[in-house]
């Protein structure tokens, strides 16, 4: 009898936490860790000092959240930069920059590209995501950002830099499992590589063009969501 093979939330997770850490060490040449245990939550949550959230929608929808510490953003941003070849004297010096901002929004867009390309080649179907949206958020501020979920399930996963700082990935979708019932041959990943290298271009262009304030942006996103 041919054995089946069922793919639920935990593995779906662990296909997203494989694509923060390797895109995230690629674009920085530093390790980026994740927990081995996973925190089952009961809502997902935008947290100081920087927040960052994706839509998907497709085969299954959800909701992608990464709160970064002020230290963590910086160090990303920073080692990005480097890496980028940008003179250390150029960068920004606060986690409230624009530019900041702006690097986590392009590494959060790598991340769930990364993770949709590898969902449809795994479980063959599609998802599509929309514009990553960052916010700086003060310390006593919380938002609790929905999506319409059936039967949420979310989970946090705790992730770490090369410099020791922490940083979580929040994630909710639709309770499902995906069970295989023919055999097929996966095909290969996308290289993170790739993705940096597509990318360095477009954010050399961004780096040259005016941007509104930070003010500005989190009115704009506030509004969106209703607040």
């Amino acid at each position: 009898m041919r054995k089946t093979k069922t793919i639920a939330t935990d593995d779906i997770l662990l296909t997203l936490c494989n694509s923060v850490s390797n895109v995230l060490t690629t674009a920085t040449t530093k390790k980026i860790n994740y927990s081995a245990m996973v925190q089952k939550i009961s809502k997902t949550c935008l947290k100081p000092d920087i927040g960052c959230f994706v839509l998907f929608d497709g085969g299954f929808s959800g909701l992608v959240i990464i709160n970064f510490s002020s230290a963590a953003a910086m160090e990303v941003y920073r080692d990005y930069m480097l890496h980028m070849g940008i003179p250390e004297a150029e960068l920004a010096g606060q986690h409230t920059a624009d530019e900041v901002g702006n690097v986590l929004g392009e590494l959060m867009n790598q991340i769930v590209g990364d993770f949709t390309g590898t969902v449809g080649e795994e479980l063959h179907t599609s998802i599509s995501q929309n514009q990553p949206k960052m916010l700086t958020i003060n310390k006593q501020v919380m938002l609790s950002v929905d999506t319409n979920l059936d039967r949420p399930q979310a989970r946090r996963v705790t992730f770490s830099t090369e410099g020791n700082n922490i940083f979580y990935l929040e994630f909710a979708m639709d309770k499902t499992e995906f069970i295989q019932i023919t055999e097929f041959e996966a095909r290969e990943n996308l290289d993170p590589d790739e993705i940096i290298a597509q990318t360095k271009a477009k954010q050399a262009e961004q780096a040259k063009q005016s941007k509104p304030s930070s003010s500005a942006k989190e009115q704009d996103l506030l509004d969106e969501l209703g607040i």
